[in-house]
């Protein structure tokens, strides 16, 4: 995991943001998912007659929708790349992950997270910046 370009400290603590949320986020994409295929939405505004360029079939348009609806597709990329990072982790890495941000509450300073994992401090946040920044090249952040 070579990162030629260091993160921008806001982009860091933008990616952690999106590790602590990470199963809110999960809960999010299957609650926009659910209101999008089973909501009956109507956003045909041709009032003056004519055809629609959109799909007759219900199952194209809750497709059509889904694959459309920027927050979803969004969220959807964001928590694939935690994923994806997250499951080629080594098992340590896997069990920071999980101390520091999928915990709550956070009882744990960086300090007792690193003995659980029985390493020191600085260990253990070199451990963080490399998951932070493996996350950054999957999303495409800089």
């Amino acid at each position: 995991m070579t990162t030629a370009i260091k993160l921008k400290k806001a982009t860091f603590k933008h990616i952690e943001s999106e590790l602590y949320s990470y199963q809110d986020t999960l809960k999010e994409i299957q609650f926009l998912r659910n209101n999008i295929m089973f909501t009956k939405e109507s956003d045909d505004e041709n009032t003056g007659g004519g055809r629609s360029s959109l799909p007759s079939s219900p199952t194209e348009q809750i497709g059509t929708r889904l694959a459309t609806h920027k927050r979803l597709n969004k969220l959807e990329e964001i928590a694939h790349a935690i994923e994806k990072v997250y499951t080629g982790l080594p098992d340590e890495y896997q069990k920071l992950v999980k101390l520091k941000y999928w915990t709550r509450p956070q009882l744990k300073t960086w300090e007792g997270i690193a003995e659980d994992l029985h390493v020191n401090r600085t260990t253990a946040m070199r451990w963080r910046d490399s998951v932070v920044n493996a996350v950054s090249e999957v999303l495409g952040w800089r």
